[in-house]
């Protein structure tokens, strides 16, 4: 039976390795060999006392090979084990070390890793390993992150509810328009957030049902604006629209989703009675348009958090009158699933922020 050990079997080929090469060594000496020995010897021809002598020394030349060869097979046998299990253990030994760390991966310590310290081979796989490793590490936090996120956001309307609803039922809170009107407010927030986790897991998997088609996203933009335009003159603010035209290959209805929630966050944090600039370009055949206000902005580190899940720029700001949090989640989210990508960056004046759509060209 062949062994299962990958040491083992290292040993078995370098072992067979030998034998074969012995034997070939051997069943050419001892076949070879007299015949050229005897060669060498030479004899006159007629001389029998010669053609004796040239017998016995080629038969005692034919025994001392095989002594010799026998002892050279068993020295060589010896020396190959010593040397084939120092190599087998030196080829083993990484191979052996990056299926335990497999194994404690699988368990859950996804912060394994394993020495990069082999060359060739070795190396690009203890170095795929690796990145497999910290690729599982880093789901495995967003996860966790996310379900600490979930619970957080979802544990104060359903306190809410609880408690208006323990209110309603010992008498101490009398039902009122502005008491449904409240309770319906925080399941209404909670539809919101179970909504947009779903599409945001959707969008993540690559699971939308996305309809590519040339688009014209300045076009859509200009609904999008439409759209908000009683928000922000209620506050003064003008939004401008280049009268231009800007084609992509994307899905309709998610660049709208996109811009509209760009667009809702601009009007959120401009000043009243300031501008907010829809501008479009097309370096390099790619499609970009981008969102700018006038207000705030934000720091460096802050234009990637803004992206990440439940993100609060002013963690004392509440969003009962709000979104969900996650809608720049979805927006970067929807964006990747149409070969695009979202961002924010710092205008070049340094005031405000402006958030930036680049999609394929159509």
């Amino acid at each position: 039976m062949f062994p299962r050990s990958l040491r083992a079997r290292l040993l078995v080929a370098f072992l067979v390795v030998v034998a074969a090469s012995i034997g070939t060594v051997g069943a050419a000496v001892l076949l070879v060999g007299p015949g050229y020995f005897a060669d060498a010897m030479g004899h006159m021809p007629g001389d029998v006392m010669g053609q004796a002598m040239a017998q016995a020394t080629q038969a005692a030349f034919t025994d001392a090979m095989r002594q010799a060869l026998v002892a050279a097979t068993v020295i060589a046998i010896v020396t190959a084990t010593v040397v084939s299990l120092a190599v087998a253990a030196r080829i083993a030994r990484p191979i052996s070390t990056l299926g335990a760390a497999a194994r404690r991966v699988a368990a859950g310590h996804y912060a394994e890793r394993v020495p990069v310290d082999e060359p060739g081979e070795l190396a690009e796989l203890a170095t795929s390993f690796n990145e497999m490793a910290g690729s599982l590490e880093a789901t495995e936090r967003r996860r966790l992150q996310l379900v600490g996120d979930v619970a957080h956001e979802l544990r104060t309307p359903l306190t809410t509810i609880d408690g208006y609803l323990e209110g309603l039922e010992d008498g101490v809170i009398e039902p009122g328009p502005e008491t449904w009107r409240l309770l319906r407010s925080e399941t209404g927030r909670l539809t919101r957030l179970v909504a947009d986790l779903s599409e945001l897991w959707r969008a993540e998997a690559r699971q939308l049902s996305l309809r590519l088609e040339p688009v014209d996203v300045v076009g859509v933009a200009g609904e999008v604006v439409e759209r908000f335009a009683p928000l922000a003159a209620g506050r003064a603010i003008r939004i401008e629209v280049p009268a231009t035209t800007l084609l992509a290959l994307a899905d309709r209805d998610r660049v709208a989703q996109i811009l509209g929630n760009y667009l809702s966050n601009a009007i959120r944090h401009a000043p009243d009675g300031s501008t907010i600039t829809i501008a479009a370009t097309s370096p390099g055949d790619r499609a970009v348009i981008g969102v700018t206000d006038r207000g705030p902005g934000l720091a460096d580190d802050q234009l990637e958090s803004v992206f990440e899940r439940f993100y609060r720029v002013d963690p004392a700001r509440s969003r009962s009158g709000g979104g969900s949090g996650i809608g720049l989640t979805i927006a970067r989210a929807l964006a990747e699933a149409m070969g695009g990508h979202a961002w924010a960056e710092r205008p070049r004046d340094g005031i405000g922020v402006a958030f930036v759509l680049d999609l394929p060209p159509a």
